[in-house]
């Protein structure tokens, strides 16, 4: 009988911390912080409690702000990151001295939990900050309208929710970018945003995709932006036991970056499964690809990078697949496959079996958000 990884995840509310597996294997979510159990969705996911700070500058040394720092000029405000631990807010020059007055915030870690149930409606984007843990187990929580976005941020780990009805150009569940690392999603639910479910692109990496289920969709999760964003050379991303229920095209589409992509199942796209694009490598291991009209699984999109001569396409790696219903790989057999990397290159274990019919019965009824009890550890209310 088939079973999915992580049987003791659920013991506590921080046992999710470190336990992924694959490249988000480090993330920690709010591990080290206090945990917040939120009892209305008004204010659902204000952080609490941030600390601000006021640093004064001299001149020399705001001039040389960016050589320690990552940021954007907006009028009078700069937003940026220093270490993933603190953001700016805004700089401001001080009336009639030579100084400059710089507000900064130190990214609390904490971890969010629900006390109710129900719809979140979100306006904008919501933004989520390094070390942070959103959690959904033991309530039925959904967002709707726009989704989160992970912006230079780190250790977040994003559990059991449901993402419906995202509109809006350029709006995704989950928008992972620019730099951001070590993430975990886990047990969430996707469907039906007007442009991708998940993306992560622009240099954002080590982040594992786990037991989500994709549904009613058509550009599904792009991992690297274009072949102009050359940085995306970085990417490094692990999607398993994941169901692609129905979705047109892209679980994924790589540009650039690493995938490994085990024991997902893949039924009914419309176009292609899984597209390798410049210079990516994707290693499909023991995945089930169950065809609908469309048969093609793997296909190939030649680009070219914006430093190189010669337009190139991606690889695909395939060991243990199984092709259902007429589905035909396509692969380009005997054109680099042994260059597509191994995962136990990078990290040592994963929870991997045959792709088999009790494998997929499994993963149709145990992705996506799940009704499980929350653990009862102490937390504070927000």
């Amino acid at each position: 009988m088939a079973a999915l990884p992580y049987a003791d995840a659920d013991s506590s509310l921080r046992a999710l911390a470190g336990r992924a597996e694959g490249f988000g294997r480090f993330a920690v979510g709010g591990l080290h912080g206090p945990l917040y159990c939120v009892t209305t969705l008004a204010d659902a996911l204000l952080p609490p409690h941030y600390h601000l700070f006021l640093i004064l500058l001299e001149p020399d040394l705001l001039a040389g702000l960016d050589t320690v720092l990552e940021f954007k000029y907006c009028g009078d405000r700069i937003s940026g990151v220093l270490n993933f631990e603190w953001e700016i807010l805004i700089i401001q020059e001080m009336m009639g001295l030579d100084h400059f007055v710089m507000v900064v915030v130190k990214r609390n870690h904490f971890g969010l939990f629900f006390e109710v149930s129900g719809t979140i409606h979100l306006s904008s984007y919501l933004n989520v900050s390094s070390y942070k843990t959103i959690d959904g187990r033991g309530r039925q929580i959904k967002l709707t309208g726009k989704g989160l976005r992970l912006k230079d941020c780190e250790h977040v780990i994003i559990c059991n929710l449901k993402f419906e009805g995202g509109r809006g150009h350029d709006v995704d569940g989950i928008q992972i970018k620019p730099n951001s690392r070590h993430i975990w999603i886990d047990r969430c639910s996707l469907r039906d945003y007007d442009d991708g479910l998940i993306d992560i692109t622009r240099q954002s990496t080590d982040i594992t995709v786990s037991r989500c289920h994709f549904a009613q969709h058509d550009k599904t999760m792009l991992i690297g932006a274009d072949p102009s964003h050359i940085g995306d050379r970085c990417i490094r991303v692990t999607i398993h036991h994941c169901f692609f229920d129905g979705t047109r095209q892209r679980h994924p589409r790589l540009r650039f970056g690493k995938v490994h992509l085990y024991n997902n199942y893949t039924r009914n796209w419309g176009i292609y499964a899984v597209c390798a694009s410049v210079e990516s490598q994707i290693f499909s291991q023991c995945n089930i690809y169950e065809a609908g009209q469309k048969k093609k699984t793997f296909e190939y999109y030649t680009e070219k990078a914006a430093d190189k001569q010669e337009a190139k396409s991606g690889l695909i790696r395939s060991e243990g697949d199984l092709f259902l219903n007429g589905a035909q790989s396509c692969l380009l057999n005997g054109i680099g496959e042994e260059c597509v990397f191994h995962a136990s290159e990078y990290y040592p274990i994963w929870t991997m079996e045959a792709a088999s019919d009790s494998l997929r019965a499994v993963l149709q009824v145990c992705t996506g958000w799940q009704s499980v009890p929350r653990p009862q550890d102490q937390v504070t209310i927000a």
